[in-house]
């Protein structure tokens, strides 16, 4: 298929986390805020999930499996565009892999300023190119879905940059 492994990171805040630490803050610390979304939670297979203990973005195990699969492009999609994304990113870029981000797939909880922020250090540290589309942004923004709507444009509520909840 078009994708060899599909893989997943979740980060973690552990009790020695920088963020605990000097932020207090205490977030991302347990289920069901540590869990993979509900939706994508049946596409996860075994050994296929990476947990991320601090502001890493590839942790050391995700990247002995990367070098040891060495992929041309690794396609990078998720939450928070400006932190999560755009670590992972410029780690894989760091491994010399191509990274690519589907920016219709990402979004931030900071909102549409830090979403568009997070795009446009992506684009100055990994290049433009490596910033692609998948349509999905011309379709669902905020409006119930036609009868006849294609799934695709229900998932791209998921992406939306300007998440509610």
């Amino acid at each position: 298929g078009r994708f060899d492994s599909v893989l997943f990171t979740r980060f973690l805040n552990t009790p020695e986390s920088p963020y605990r630490r000097l932020l207090d803050w205490h977030g991302c610390a347990e289920p069901p805020d540590t869990d993979i979304a509900p939706e994508l939670a049946d596409l996860v297979r075994p050994g296929c999930a990476y947990a991320k203990p601090g502001f890493t973005g590839i942790p050391d195990d995700l990247a002995a499996r990367l070098r040891e699969e060495s992929p041309e492009e690794v396609v990078v999609v998720g939450i928070d565009t400006d932190m999560c994304v755009l670590k992972v990113a410029m780690d894989v870029f760091d491994l010399g892999i191509t990274p690519v981000v589907l920016v219709d797939c990402c979004a931030s909880t900071g909102g549409l300023q830090a979403h568009l922020a997070g795009l446009a250090t992506l684009a100055r540290n990994i290049g433009a190119d490596q910033l692609r589309t998948t349509g999905l942004d011309e379709g669902y923004r905020g409006r119930p879905p036609a009868a006849d709507a294609k799934p695709e444009a229900v998932i791209d509520d998921l992406s939306s940059p300007t998440p509610t909840g």
